[in-house]
C-alpha cells in the first residue's frame, strides 16, 4: 500500500520499517480470518488490516490520536496475523511503531495512566511483585472461588530422590552442545508464579550433561515495558541485560534459553530493537542469534533416552500452543511429539491457532475481552475432558488455571515428574 511519510518521520528508522511493512501489505483480509479480536469484536478496525489502515494515517498525517490508540490497544500482538499473511507483513514492528507515537501524542486518563505506572514498577521487579503476591496467597483461602483462583497457589520443586532400582544418569554431554552449557533468563517473576517450571528445566538438562547457568543481575527480559510502549525504557533495560550476560556469552554458551515463550519472542528481538544503537547493535544481534526455545534443546531421542514415560492409565493430556511459540517464534508442532514420544496421550483441540487472551499484560488492561478469549479458549481444551492442560508460557498457564479447575502446567514440569 502507498504511503507517503510525514516530515515529521522522514529520519526515524523506524518509521521507515513501518513504511516498508506497510508497502508489503496487499489488503487481502486474509489477517482478519485468524484475528481473535476481529472474531470476537466484528470491527474491521480490531482487526489487523484496519490497524494497518489507522497506522498508515498515523504515519501520513503526522501524529495519533485516542481511536487509534483504543483500536491499538486491543490488538494482543498474538501474531497470528503474521503466521496467516501471503505477503509477510512484519506486522509485529509495525504496531511496536503506532503504539510508540500515539504514547507520546495521546496522553492517558489518570486511571490508565496510575495503573500502566503501577504494572510498569512492580511486574519487571522481583520484590514489589513477590510482595504483593504473598499477601494475595495470605488472603486466598478467605476469597470467593473466582477471585481465589486469579491469585496462583505457591508452586515450589519437589525434592527428588532417585526411584529404587531406577539407573543413575549418565552425565555424558548431549550431541550438538560444543560448550555443554545453556544460559537461563531467570531475573523476573517467573519463578514467584512456578518455581517448579525453570528447575524442571534444569533437571532435565542435567540429565543430559548440561550445566545451565543464569546471572542474579539480570533482570526482567524487557516484555512488560515493551508492552506497554515503554520504549526508552524498553531499550534502557536489553542494555543493563546484555552488560549482566556480557561475562557467561564470553565464556562460550551453546543456548540463551527461556522457559516463558513470551521472554523467548522478546529475547529474538533484541537486535532489532538495538539496531540503531552503534554501542550495542552487534552484541544485540548475536545475542539475539543465541536465543533458543526450551523445546529447541529435545528431541524425541533425548526424551526416550531419559527414561522419560508417561504412568500407565494417565489421563489424556490438552495442549495449549502459546501465540509467542506457535506464531512469535515459528514452532507450532514442536512439543507435541515430545509429550506423545513419553507416552502421553493427547486430545484434539479446535482452533489452536487462537490467543487465550493472556498477552503479557492485556488480561490485565483490558480484562473484559482477555476473559472471553480465554473461555473460548477452554471450552475447547476441556471439550474432551483432559486430565490437565499443558503450555509453553507462565503467563498463559496463570491465565488459563484462573478459570478453571483443571490442572494447567509447563510442559517441563510433566515431563520432569516422570523422568528417573
Amino acid at each position: 500500500m502507498e504511503t507517503r511519510l510525514h516530515p515529521r518521520f522522514e529520519n526515524d528508522p523506524a518509521a521507515r520499517i513501518a513504511e516498508d511493512a506497510l508497502r508489503a501489505c496487499v489488503h487481502c483480509g486474509f489477517c482478519n480470518a485468524t484475528c481473535p479480536t476481529y472474531q470476537e469484536q466484528g470491527d474491521e478496525l480490531d482487526g489487523p488490516r484496519g490497524r494497518i489502515y489507522q497506522i498508515k494515517q498515523v504515519l501520513e498525517q503526522g501524529e495519533g490520536n485516542a481511536s487509534t490508540r483504543t483500536h491499538l490497544d486491543r490488538c494482543l500482538t498474538c501474531l497470528n496475523c503474521m503466521t496467516t499473511c501471503p505477503s509477510g507483513v512484519d506486522y509485529n514492528h509495525l504496531v511496536a511503531f503506532g503504539r510508540e507515537v500515539v504514547e507520546q501524542d495521546c496522553p492517558r486518563p489518570f486511571r490508565e495512566r496510575l495503573l500502566r505506572g503501577l504494572l510498569l514498577r512492580a511486574l519487571p521487579s522481583r520484590w514489589p511483585f513477590r510482595a504483593a503476591l504473598g499477601l494475595g496467597r495470605l488472603a486466598r483461602p478467605l476469597l470467593p472461588p473466582g477471585l481465589r483462583r486469579r491469585i496462583p497457589a505457591r508452586r515450589i520443586p519437589a525434592r527428588r530422590r532417585p526411584a529404587r532400582g531406577a539407573p543413575a544418569p549418565t552425565h555424558q554431554r548431549a550431541p550438538g552442545f560444543e560448550h555443554g552449557r545453556v544460559l537461563l533468563l531467570d531475573g523476573c517473576v517467573h519463578d514467584a508464579l512456578d518455581a517448579r517450571i525453570n528447575a524442571a528445566l534444569r533437571q532435565l538438562l542435567a540429565a543430559r550433561g548440561i550445566e545451565v547457568v543464569s546471572v542474579a543481575a539480570a533482570g526482567c527480559c524487557g516484555a512488560v515495558e515493551h508492552h506497554l510502549s515503554a520504549q526508552a525504557r524498553t531499550r534502557q533495560r536489553l542494555r543493563r541485560n546484555l552488560d549482566a550476560w556480557q561475562a557467561e556469552l564470553t565464556r562460550g554458551v551453546d543456548a540463551v534459553v527461556s522457559t516463558a515463550s513470551g521472554c523467548g519472542v522478546m529475547l529474538r528481538d533484541y537486535g532489532h530493537l538495538l539496531a540503531d544503537d552503534p554501542a550495542y547493535a552487534e552484541r544485540a544481534a548475536a545475542f539475539s542469534a543465541q536465543v533458543r526455545d526450551p523445546v529447541e534443546l529435545f528431541d524425541d531421542d533425548a526424551i526416550r533416552g531419559l527414561g522419560i514415560r508417561a504412568p500407565d492409565g494417565h489421563p489424556p493430556v490438552a495442549w495449549h500452543a502459546p501465540c509467542t511459540l506457535q506464531h512469535g517464534q515459528g514452532l507450532a508442532g514442536r512439543v507435541e511429539p515430545l509429550l506423545q514420544a513419553a507416552g502421553f496421550r493427547l486430545v484434539v483441540v479446535n482452533e489452536p491457532h487462537l490467543c487465550c487472551g493472556s498477552a503479557g499484560t492485556y488480561a490485565i488492561t483490558q480484562p473484559e475481552l482477555s476473559g472471553r478469549l480465554r473461555q473460548r479458549k477452554l471450552e475447547h481444551l476441556e471439550a474432551a475432558t483432559p486430565g490437565r492442560i499443558v503450555t509453553a508460557n507462565i503467563g498463559c498457564q496463570t491465565h488459563l488455571q484462573s478459570g478453571t479447575e483443571t490442572p494447567v502446567e509447563h510442559w517441563l514440569t510433566l515431563l520432569a515428574r516422570h523422568c528417573p
